[in-house]
């Protein structure tokens, strides 16, 4: 099953590293990560999806949770969430495709961000399935190049992830 953590840190050089060779050093892989500061700006966000059954992410947030630097540490996958991930796709696009990729991109609610005489830059927020649909939809005219920033997340209604006190 796949998971969703949030991980407040101390937003300090150093700290992404050790975060990350905790995972490295207990074998598992981190599928995504984004990183940004919060409305604080000595502490900073990680939302980290990682695959890995209960006991083992159990597991995992405890060993987070020793860190220096860690605040705390959510799993937001039992919970309701919003969860985005931002995708940059550079499509192949002459002037006689333009149009049709025009009424994807509408579709999806993206936007055109560049365009050049052979391509085109197109922007896209949303799930998985969003992403992965519309790049689908794309692959038909030749996908040059894709970015993606990771999953951002957030639990839904009033609840706040903050630090403990």
């Amino acid at each position: 099953m796949k998971h969703v953590l949030a991980v407040l840190v101390e937003n300090k050089p150093g700290v992404l590293t050790r975060v990350a060779g905790l995972f490295s050093r207990r074998g598992f892989n981190i599928e995504n990560i984004a990183v940004g500061e919060t409305v604080d700006p000595g502490i900073s966000r990680m939302t980290i999806t990682v695959s890995g059954d209960d006991t083992t992410i159990e597991q995992m947030v405890k060993q987070l949770n020793k860190l220096i630097n860690v605040l705390k540490v959510s799993d937001l996958s039992r919970e309701p969430t919003v969860v985005r991930e931002l995708m940059l796709i550079k499509v192949h696009a002459e002037a006689n495709t333009r149009s049709d990729i025009q009424q994807i991109v509408e579709t999806f609610r993206a936007k055109v961000v560049d365009v050049s005489l052979e391509s085109m830059i197109i922007e896209v927020t949303g799930n998985d399935e969003k992403l992965e649909a519309i790049k689908l939809l794309l692959q038909h005219y030749g996908i040059l190049e894709i970015a993606r920033t990771g999953k951002v997340a957030l639990s839904r209604g009033s609840k706040v992830i903050k630090e403990n006190p």
